[in-house]
């Protein structure tokens, strides 16, 4: 019996858990759902919600003031805001993925998905980000069950075919382009793999000031000023033969790396 209830949980077939919930972290129906809701208490991933505010927030393609947009604003707006996101998460772990959501219903809109490498990543970006604001707004920000981008994005989005439109019931990401991809992820992987070579000296700490990076739009819209935190994942490491590299686990024993589709990284978003 509960390897059946296991087998089932979060899926169709589960009349308990909410599936919507567990695949993308949020559901139309919110509290009045009929299905249970259960956060997680640890993930490797954190929704942001509702934190992208796009320019034609009111009419897609037009202004507050019923101007039409150049698509070409847009997509710089986005991509000023993912690079600044992305400069201020980086702070805290290494970062998997990070996906902006471009549909329009109330449980969706402007919703931020970023997976860290590791749980105690997460965990150490959900104590630096809650209570602070960007762009004059609160950060809304929490662990979230989506650990599969596969089974949360709507695939005929990607191949433009979705009829639903921004009222879809799953994932359309916005895509950054590609030398921004190349710049931040590139740059990711630099730092993690600098971060290897530096952590096999017994006598070097390293902190978030130590990888930070200049750019067009770090940090430009937070409302504390530059305060850097020390990294809770690169804790010192012992030398000792004995002691063995590896990722954290689970109090399960299982590894707290999620799986990421392929390419999930390369989500845009725009700037605020």
């Amino acid at each position: 019996m509960a390897e059946h209830l296991a087998s089932i949980f979060g899926t169709e077939k589960d009349r308990v858990n909410c599936p919507f919930y567990f695949k993308i972290g949020a559901c139309r129906h919110g509290d009045r759902c009929s299905r249970l809701h259960t956060k997680p208490s640890i993930s490797p991933t954190l929704l942001l919600s509702n934190m992208y505010q796009r320019p034609d927030m009111i009419t897609p393609g037009v202004d507050g003031q019923s101007n039409p947009l150049d698509p070409r604003k847009i997509q710089e707006h986005f991509e000023a805001f993912y690079e600044d996101l992305f400069e201020e998460l980086s702070k805290y772990g290494d970062i998997e993925s990070l996906n902006v959501c471009d549909n329009l219903a109330d449980h969706m809109v402007g919703n931020v998905y970023v997976q860290f490498r590791e749980e105690e990543h997460a965990a150490n970006a959900l104590k630096n980000l809650s209570g602070r604001f960007y762009a004059g707004r609160p950060i809304i920000v929490d662990f979230s069950p989506v650990t599969d981008f596969r089974e949360a994005t709507c695939r005929q989005y990607e191949e433009n075919t979705c009829n639903r439109g921004g009222y879809c019931n799953f994932m359309h990401l916005k895509r950054i382009g590609r030398e921004l991809r190349r710049q931040l992820f590139g740059r990711n992987r630099q730092r993690r793999s600098h971060s290897r070579s530096r952590s096999r000296s017994p006598y070097r700490h390293r902190s978030h000031e130590g990888h930070s990076h200049g750019s067009r739009g770090r940090g430009r819209k937070y409302d504390d000023r530059e305060r850097y935190h020390e990294s809770r994942s690169r804790r010192h490491r012992s030398t000792s033969p004995s002691h063995k590299r590896g990722r954290s686990r689970s109090p399960g024993g299982k590894r707290t790396r999620s799986p990421v589709r392929e390419g999930s990284e390369e989500r845009p978003i725009s700037s605020l």
